[in-house]
């Protein structure tokens, strides 16, 4: 290995998050109950966008801790509930839902992420939609 390929590796490594695109970006979910009326979209944020990740082709040439596999979380988040117009009073018609304040590249963590790509859009309304802003 040459010296400017080991330095490039180097600068990649310890400065490889300062290309990220990682941060928080309007999304719209939309929530419906069986017994409620109405769909409600409501406007939120989410943690999207690019990370720099690591390819472990070279895993013999690498230590395992640079070998990560980074994506787009949360780094802050907070919770909002919204109302869901047209719920009979025997029914609880709260919604609670995460806003992102800020994020980072960093390992996924399944408590509060999907970690898995989305294979079918199912966010869609089948009742009549009311909106919510945040």
């Amino acid at each position: 290995m040459g010296p400017f390929f080991v330095m490039s590796l180097l600068f990649g490594l310890t400065f490889g998050q300062t290309v990220s695109l990682c941060a928080p970006s309007e999304y719209t979910i939309h929530v419906e109950k069986r017994e409620c009326a109405y769909c409600l979209a409501i406007n939120t944020t989410i943690c999207a966008g690019f990370c720099m990740t690591r390819d472990s082709n070279g895993k013999k040439l690498l230590l395992k801790s640079a070998l990560s596999q980074n994506v787009c979380t949360y780094k802050e988040m907070l919770y909002r509930t919204a109302l869901i117009p047209g719920c009979p009073h025997h029914t609880i018609p709260y919604y609670s839902y995460p806003v992102a304040v800020s994020c980072k590249c960093g390992k996924c963590n399944t408590d509060y992420s999907d970690c898995v790509r989305e294979r079918v859009r199912t966010n869609y309304c089948t009742k009549p939609q009311k909106l919510c802003n945040k």
